[in-house]
């Protein structure tokens, strides 16, 4: 729902169709907010001002590109993460100049970065890089015999 136009200034150049427009482009595209600007033919800036003035071209936006990153970044990353295969095809050119062209399928290993960063984001509590210990001891006042004792039984060595 588009905001009460002001009488002051320039005309809004903002359209309703803009909403769906704006939620395809970011769906199917991904597009960003310079793609829309180009795409509408305004400024980064105009952009900004028309999500101010129409929550329902802001919601498109935001909607879009969410469908856009879970239908295909995250799809990407998990491809990349466990490894896959896709057809391809090969030419070949002899040296009689003639061209053959040989169907192949190719194959891409898991990746090791991805693979982390995909297990530290959906099991946080199991592969984060720093696990949290939680103790009742008075760290600052402690005794070092109190400090050894609640070490050793972090450790298991009870």
């Amino acid at each position: 729902m588009t905001k009460k136009e002001s009488t002051v200034g320039r005309p809004t150049k903002f359209k309703e169709e803009y909403i769906t427009q704006a939620f395809e482009a970011c769906k199917r595209l991904g597009a960003i907010d310079e793609d829309l600007a180009a795409f509408f033919g305004c400024t980064v800036k105009t952009l900004n001002n028309w999500k101010h003035v129409s929550s329902d071209f802001l919601q498109s936006i935001k909607k879009g590109k969410e469908i856009y990153d879970t239908n295909e970044v995250e799809k990407s990353l998990r491809d990349r993460a466990v490894g896959y295969s896709h057809d391809e095809d090969k030419i070949f050119c002899n040296k009689d100049g003639v061209v053959t062209k040989v169907g192949t399928t190719k194959h891409y290993p898991p990746e090791t970065a991805a693979m982390v960063f995909w297990l530290k984001n959906r099991d946080a509590d199991r592969w984060k890089d720093r696990q949290e210990v939680h103790t009742t001891l008075d760290l600052e006042n402690a005794t070092r015999e109190e400090l050894e004792a609640e070490l050793a039984q972090l450790k298991g060595e009870d």
